[in-house]
């Protein structure tokens, strides 16, 4: 049984190293290795003028209407310095470009821009470093775009106290008989931001503009991103024909995005780690999305909208809404069907999310994600509790009847054939089965790895204290702590079984977990505590097993391994 064991676990362990593989290839820009996706070409976009200010992108969508260039504002507009115009709520402090009312700078006042930082983290900028803005305009004619100079012609740019609501409203000049006029709405305590365009018709003739709204991103990682984890950087669409769909960019650069292109429903986003971006149009509007490398390192994704046609002198408004936050589940769940998907659980997430669900309501009665992690690994082994003893039976038993087959399959090392027929005899009689001991195990994978995943991308874990050292959840442990304790209870956790007869899977017995806890060293606090907790339940639950058992509690050490054969115990 133990030769069969250890080649699933094996077979596990290959396979969970050609994903992280594949893993580290996407997250370098390449294509996977081993899994390439089967993406469709996407519609070749017409070509458009370069843009000679790189910050800002120049698309066109399938429908051939193409996106203003950045070279030159639209014809006739009135040259005007840009000016840059601040507002702020009680959790959002948000830059404004007076050219083209576009927003290039958002601060999230409640999260730190790093480990114990002070300064809050900058989501939305625009520097030589970084790019990250969201734009609008009018397109379907010489119209006011992103790069039209526009006024500011509202109010107090700060929301004072017991004010709920800010307005910040941009005026366009008349550009083709046609003026935008602009306002976002920000609201206290929220990262939802009402965008209002009024287009007026000033002149003689009706006008049919499309509108489009933006997300500009430049392609670079953020900095919590590692060799060993990382969650989805960069564009995502949602649509009730196919759901959450992401969008990589290398697969922009190549044309070979596969999303759904038009739509009346869903929305537009940039992801990265624990925050996200998103334009969000009513439900019944149709709208066509895109995405598109702009520039060397410059991705835009977006969607245009047809208004009906103003007549001379009326104006014709469309409501859109512009989140700018943290993926915080249960607030994104209120936003928009589907937003919350933007925090990424993969093909886990039927598993993922129940599990948030609970580690949530732990954390509302202990207030403390540290101890919230520790209980709900607790729970877990709990409701696996059988599960996981009829493994250890069957584990307790193998390791008793063990001297046996080692002395078997030494004396009958000449015969395989009578080696395998003996050992079957063995199994027989002492009502052992070999597998017993995996399946319960494997059942329990996929429920353990969904974990990982609600730890990793849970922008609660971020700066989110534990006890003593411990002030950050998601960085790694300061002092390695954390991660020598989870050397430890992973090499006890192999001591408890017997060697292999083979020395080369007992070397290799001992090699995977040392390997493994390497890994940890650079894995964020939160997930080393919960490996931790599970690997304490888990010796704590098979030493109970072996003791009902009568089984002596042996330690096999590596000792042996030095040896020309593995002891045999």
């Amino acid at each position: 049984m133990n030769d069969i064991r250890r080649s699933i676990l094996w077979v596990v362990f290959g396979f969970s190293m050609v994903l992280i593989w594949d893993k580290w290839q996407i997250h370098n820009g390449n294509k996977p290795t081993f899994f390439p996706s089967s993406a469709v070409t996407a519609q070749q976009p017409a070509p458009v003028a370069k843009p000679t200010d790189a910050s800002v992108p120049a698309p066109t969508v399938g429908t051939g209407a193409a996106l203003p260039s950045d070279a030159a504002a639209p014809a006739g507009t009135p040259a005007a310095a840009a000016v840059r115009v601040e507002a702020s709520t009680d959790v959002l402090k948000l830059s404004f470009n007076s050219e083209g009312g576009s927003l290039i700078g958002a601060q999230l006042l409640k999260h730190a821009s790093g480990h114990l930082g002070t300064d809050p983290i900058e989501l939305l900028t625009q520097t030589d470093a970084h790019t990250y803005i969201a734009q609008t305009g009018l397109i379907g004619g010489s119209f006011p775009t992103h790069k039209t100079p526009m006024t500011l012609v509202a109010g107090p740019t700060t929301l004072a106290d017991g004010q709920n609501e800010l307005n910040v409203r941009f005026e366009s000049a008349d550009v083709g008989g046609v003026k935008l006029v602009k306002t976002f709405t920000l609201t206290r305590g929220s990262y939802v931001i009402g965008v209002s365009h009024e287009v007026i018709n000033t002149g003689t003739q009706p006008v049919s503009p499309q509108l489009y709204l933006q997300l500009v991103r430049d392609g670079t990682k953020g900095s919590s991103e590692t060799p060993f984890y990382s969650t989805f950087t960069g564009p995502a669409v949602y649509t009730n024909e196919q759901k959450y769909q992401k969008v990589e960019f290398a697969d922009i650069a190549e044309n070979k995005a596969d999303f759904v292109k038009s739509a009346s429903e869903g929305y537009v986003a940039m992801v990265q780690h624990y925050f996200a971006s998103a334009w969000l149009l009513a439900d019944g509007v149709a709208r066509d999305n895109f995405a598109r490398k702009v520039d060397n390192n410059l991705y835009a994704v977006g969607s245009i909208t047809t208004l009906p046609a103003v007549a001379p002198g009326q104006s014709q408004k469309l409501d859109a809404r512009l989140f700018i936050g943290p993926q915080q589940e249960t607030v994104l769940e209120t936003i928009a069907p589907g937003l919350e998907l933007v925090k990424d659980y993969g093909w886990l997430t039927i598993l993922a999310k129940p599990l948030y669900w609970l580690l949530e309501k732990i954390h509302g009665i202990v207030a403390n994600w540290g101890w919230s992690i520790v209980l709900l690994v607790v729970l877990l082994k709990a409701a696996f509790y059988w599960l996981n003893a009829s493994a250890y039976r069957s584990m307790a038993k193998m390791k008793a009847i063990n001297p046996r087959i080692m002395e078997m399959r030494e004396r009958l090392k000449s015969n395989p054939q009578q080696m395998q027929q003996e050992m079957m005899k063995i199994y027989r009689e002492e009502k052992v089965n070999p597998l017993g001991g995996c399946f319960p195990i494997m059942i329990q994978i996929p429920v353990f790895i969904a974990l990982y995943w609600v730890l990793l991308s849970s922008v609660e874990m971020r700066n989110a204290p534990w006890m003593a050292w411990i002030t950050d959840l998601s960085t790694p442990d300061p002092y390695f702590v954390l991660p020598v304790v989870m050397a430890v209870t992973t090499m006890i956790q192999t001591a408890l079984n017997p060697l292999p007869p083979d020395p080369l899977q007992a070397k290799m017995m001992w090699l995977m977990p040392l390997a493994f806890s390497v890994m940890f060293f650079f894995f964020p606090a939160g997930l080393v505590l919960y490996w931790i907790t599970n690997n304490v339940l888990t010796i704590a639950q098979q030493s109970f097993i072996n003791k009902r058992m009568g089984v002596p509690l042996k330690f096999t050490m590596p000792f042996d391994l030095f040896k020309d054969k593995p002891a045999t115990k």
